[in-house]
């Protein structure tokens, strides 16, 4: 089957992955009539996931497309990050509310979910076809192709590969640029893995026994407990608490859990909760009275795994990133700059990928740096993360943590081709506070 496109039109595009990247793509290909197909290896959407926080970054693009009110009811301010030691009885605080004045935009909070089914809700359903693995994919001058493990085959000018860690797509091509010996070595290494993270939602609370679930603001208090564990509980509308535990390994481990896949099962899953389910919450009781009235299949464990890629695009095939931000901000470039394309040739194309991958590569790489030196600093327990954390907030002056935290939030790309943003997010629509509607 071929996703046409004729001399002179726009490029017909394949996008293999419907997780937040994917569906983006979408909408911004739906506003320049550029004609797409999604793919996606589930037979059925159904998006896990916990607390998600968007800001400066990447909020004008939701404003550009009209999305922000949308966006902004179902979210809290993200009022602070909170840091406690129950050994020591200790509390630092990072404000974040002067983020609306240093940058024009309040950080949100909300659940992964509730966007995911905003994006989704924006997709024409007849544009996505599900249960379609993608085996290899196969290039000629002019097209390229997509094979699917059901025997279906796809065709267009353009393929996408926004399919997660694991790409298929990413797998295909680079198998295909080792065996020509243009992949450079790097790319085979694996991830660097230093977190087990499991996250839920919780069913609606009572504010009246969790009095911080009431009014537009929320917190984000993360618990450093003993043994390499942390764990977070945050509020989110609806009454609801969205969960974070998380197990920090170490590098003996990571290589193990490599060869460990078939733990992700219930059980594991079981033996996790266990460890944490007598831990303190700081919104009241323990962990364990929030985590027990989450449904099993609202709770999803994973590994925190790290690594950016140096190839992203070869031919017709264009990989984006995974992790919200990151991945929104790759597809606005990405497009903006297909939108400028004058034609379907593989010239053109691949200029476009060039200028993609020359915009975003140097910001990645930045942004990777950054995420896991503040990983770190929140999560980290070995000795000298420890005394880096320490440091940090005892001696670091907070106009200065402020000033640094503004500084990486100055990058935010637009889409070019669509009016810029023109208020900021608190001043143009009501967050959502508490309410008894589950969102």
């Amino acid at each position: 089957m071929s996703i046409q496109s004729t001399k002179g039109n726009p490029p017909a595009v394949l996008i293999v992955g419907a997780g937040l990247g994917g569906l983006m793509l979408a909408i911004l290909f739906e506003r320049i009539n550029i004609p797409y197909r999604i793919f996606e290896r589930a037979k059925e959407l159904h998006q896990l996931g916990g607390v998600m926080t968007l800001g400066a970054s990447i909020l004008p693009v939701f404003e550009q497309l009209g999305l922000l009110e949308e966006v902004m009811k179902m979210s809290k301010i993200f009022e602070a990050l909170e840091l406690h030691h129950p050994d020591t009885n200790e509390k630092a605080t990072l404000d974040r509310t002067f983020l609306k004045e240093a940058v024009g935009y309040h950080s949100i909070l909300f659940a992964r979910p509730n966007l995911y089914e905003l994006l989704l809700s924006k997709v024409p359903a007849e544009k996505i076809s599900l249960n379609k693995k993608v085996l290899h994919i196969k290039e000629s001058e002019d097209r390229v192709a997509i094979h699917c493990s059901d025997g279906t085959t796809y065709e267009g000018d353009i393929l996408i590969g926004a399919d997660g860690a694991y790409s298929g797509v990413r797998q295909s091509l680079y198998k295909s640029l080792d065996e020509q010996g243009l992949l450079p070595k790097v790319d085979l290494d694996g991830f660097s893995i230093g977190y087990t993270i499991m996250v839920g939602i919780a069913d609606p609370k009572e504010p009246e026994k969790y009095p911080a679930l009431n009014g537009p603001s929320s917190r984000f208090p993360i618990v450093i407990g003993g043994n390499y564990k942390t764990w977070a509980a945050i509020c989110i509308p609806g009454n609801r608490i969205c969960w974070t535990l998380a197990n920090q390994i170490s590098e003996e481990e990571a290589i193990a859990q490599h060869f460990r896949n078939s733990e992700w099962g219930p059980e594991a899953n079981e033996a996790m909760i266990k460890e944490f389910e007598n831990c303190v919450c700081t919104l009241g009781g323990t962990m364990g009275d929030i985590i027990k009235d989450t449904p099993r299949d609202r709770i999803s464990k994973v590994f925190l795994e790290e690594k950016v890629f140096k190839t992203w695009y070869h031919g017709r095939t264009v990989l984006i990133g995974d992790g919200a931000c990151n991945t929104f901000q790759d597809t606005v470039v990405l497009v903006n700059y297909l939108h400028e394309m004058k034609d379907t040739s593989l010239k053109s194309i691949t200029t476009a990928f060039k200028k993609y991958y020359n915009d975003r590569y140097h910001r990645v790489q930045e942004q990777f740096e950054r995420s896991h030196s503040v990983a770190k600093l929140f999560f980290g327990q070995t000795w000298t993360e420890r005394m880096m954390r320490q440091f940090m907030f005892k001696c670091v002056p907070t106009l200065l943590m402020n000033r640094a935290v503004a500084k990486s939030l100055e990058y935010h790309p637009v889409i070019s081709w669509l009016p810029p943003a023109t208020r900021s997010n608190s001043d143009a629509v009501s967050y959502q506070g508490s309410t008894n509607e589950d969102q």
